[in-house]
């Protein structure tokens, strides 16, 4: 494969290269574009990854709840890679593949529930440069979800945008992961994005 990224990828070194190696074949069938890329800088790779690991263990919010907000917040954002990542995940575990297709033209669809919609939006709005969040969409959240999970949801929209923006400033792009599985292409807006 070509490498499309603006920093050049770079071998995995060392134990722990080797370590991240062997989990991510593992878990993905193949080492993900970013892995290498944010190799040039391991301790960042290793952090960053840690930080990512302990968001997993957040469980307030339903993982279907969150897997839209990620990928609405990539494809706002233009993030291939995680759209692609987070539609290859949502098939992994066994969340609704239907839904997860229709996440970029989620305004336009008639799959998603009333709250789905609701927390793609937040997502969205957070995502916004300034942010467009209202009073009136985290009271809507509020009153369904709670406090303990608005904060999660909020924080796990803020860590989604770190990972989609870096992934996009580096160049990287959609690895087939979603496309290993056999999974259809993700569906594409026939209007424009909203604001």
């Amino acid at each position: 494969m070509a490498s499309t990224t603006r920093i050049p990828r770079t071998e995995l070194t060392g134990l722990s290269g080797a370590l991240v190696k062997i989990m991510t074949r593992k878990r993905f069938g193949a080492v993900p574009e970013p892995v290498e890329v944010m190799w040039n800088h391991p301790d960042v790779f290793k952090d960053l990854s840690a930080f990512s690991r302990k968001t997993k263990n957040w469980n307030q919010v339903d993982p279907s709840l969150k897997s839209f907000a990620h990928m609405a917040v990539a494809s706002l954002v233009g993030c291939r890679f995680c759209l692609d990542l987070g539609y290859f995940h949502a098939h992994n575990q066994g969340l609704d593949e239907v839904k997860a297709r229709e996440v970029p033209r989620w305004r336009e669809s008639t799959v998603f529930t009333p709250l789905e919609r609701q927390v793609m939006e937040y997502a969205e709005a957070m995502s916004q440069t300034p942010p467009t969040v209202t009073d009136e969409m985290s009271a809507a959240l509020l009153e369904q979800l709670g406090a303990p999970a608005l904060v999660e949801l909020t924080s796990f929209v803020a860590a989604a945008n770190m990972g989609a923006r870096t992934n996009t400033a580096l160049g990287i792009e959609a690895q087939g992961f979603a496309a290993s599985c056999g999974l259809q292409p993700l569906a594409q807006p026939t209007t424009t994005k909203h604001s």
